[in-house]
């Protein structure tokens, strides 16, 4: 009890040193090339500096600790347009990682972010993101995902009814793109074409206190797990009325799509993915309480669909209580519900933002066909997260998610839906 009773103590007393050093400087526009900074800038160019300790944990990865430090570059009307994060971390199976991660958002219509990252050990991590909105009078949007990567902590359990006895582990090493375009046919309802491209490999992960995925499974009984590729076209309906693309307080979002493979153009099994999500904001007290909730359905039809490529939950965007991909067959059914409650608005560093506690209730089933699902497929993860918000662009999240193998946390960026 000492022993835990004092690193809290050191964890809270390195985070108020860390903190007290950071500092607001005024720097020459001309001194900060493009992208850093555009002609939304002022001149000088506000730049607060705050170093931060990284502790964070995830069932997946176990625990990493680091330190990185975060340049927030304000435009003209004091908003934060630019951050840029270098960081260095410690994580025991993937050694030393270097990450420098970059968020601009010149316009409210243009938004693009790019991550690179790599550990001594296995891991990396290239991605690059667009989101364009000032063609033909903002009626055609464009979104763009480009990225390479490896993720030595990869999990597979089995299908459906999968059991913790189960767990295996496997590097995943993937090389893809993203591409959609959305036109506006009316206001609010957009049409997307989307095209995706995905090339993996699978081999032994960082992880040896588990079976190897292919030690335990076989390619007949689970497709893919020696690497496929999918190359797969889109077509999506959206109806979204959302005051923010990035930290929405009200509004409703409405998507229902298909998506279909072919072997025919290059990927390893027919198939086709069918979605529907619904999420709805409602805020009360000038958005001081935000109502937010999630409905999404998925399905997979084919037989041969490879393992990755089928309906997965768990992790930090679906099921909070369980690592990443924990949950793997052909169909789910999602539901999330929090309560955005902001405690107070507070000026740190020169930086207005929004402190928020986000009690959250997480309900999610995956079979193989919707027709057959009982009560008795549901997982219910109750957790609670915490928010850092610097509207109208940075969203900085703790979430702590309770499941029945045990709770799970999360670090990130972005709210979750």
């Amino acid at each position: 009890m000492h022993h835990g009773r004092l690193f809290f103590q050191n964890l809270i007393l390195g985070i108020m040193l860390f903190t007290l050093s950071a500092c607001t400087s005024m720097i020459p526009r001309k001194d900060i090339p493009y992208p850093l900074s555009n002609e939304g800038f002022g001149d000088p160019v506000k730049t607060v500096t705050i170093p931060l300790p990284v502790i964070a944990s995830s069932p997946n990865e176990g625990i990493t600790a680091g330190v990185l430090t975060a340049f927030l570059l304000h435009n003209v009307k004091d908003e934060v347009s630019t951050l840029l994060t270098p960081q260095v971390n410690w994580n025991r199976n993937f050694g030393i990682t270097s990450t420098l991660y970059g968020a601009f958002y010149p316009t409210p219509d243009r938004y693009w972010e790019a991550n690179l990252s790599h550990s001594t050990k296995v891991n990396f991590d290239y991605e690059f993101r667009l989101r364009d909105k000032n063609f033909l009078n903002t009626k055609i949007e464009t979104n763009v995902w480009l990225y390479g990567f490896d993720d030595g902590s990869a999990r597979f359990y089995g299908f459906e009814h999968s059991k913790r006895q189960d767990e295996t582990n496997y590097g995943d090493v993937e090389y893809g793109f993203t591409l959609s375009g959305g036109y506006e046919l009316f206001r609010g309802v957009q049409l997307i074409l989307g095209e995706r491209f995905r090339h993996v490999s699978i081999g032994p992960g960082a992880v040896t206190a588990v079976p190897f995925i292919r030690q335990q499974f076989t390619e007949n009984r689970v497709p893919g797990i020696s690497g496929f590729i999918a190359h797969a076209q889109k077509l999506a309906l959206v109806y979204n009325t959302l005051d923010s693309p990035t930290a929405p307080t009200k509004g409703l979002y409405l998507r229902t799509g298909v998506e279909a493979s072919a072997t025919a153009l290059g990927s390893s099994a027919d198939y086709r993915h069918y979605d529907v999500e619904v999420k709805g904001y409602l805020p009360l007290d000038d958005a001081r309480y935000i109502t937010v909730g999630r409905v999404a359905w998925n399905q997979t039809l084919s037989g041969t669909v490879p393992f990755l490529e089928r309906s997965i939950l768990g992790g930090e965007n679906s099921l909070r209580g369980y690592g990443r991909n924990r949950f793997v067959d052909n169909t789910y059914l999602l539901c999330n519900i929090e309560e955005r409650i902001r405690l107070f608005r507070w000026e740190i560093f020169n930086v207005t933002a929004d402190w928020e506690v986000a009690p959250f209730m997480d309900l999610g089933a995956i079979t193989k066909q919707l027709d057959t699902i009982s009560v008795r497929d549901f997982e219910l993860n109750p957790g609670i997260g915490f928010r850092a918000t610097v509207r109208p662009n940075i969203v900085g999240r703790v979430d702590i998610g309770f499941g029945k193998e045990g709770p799970a946390v999360f670090v990130g960026l972005g709210y979750p839906f």
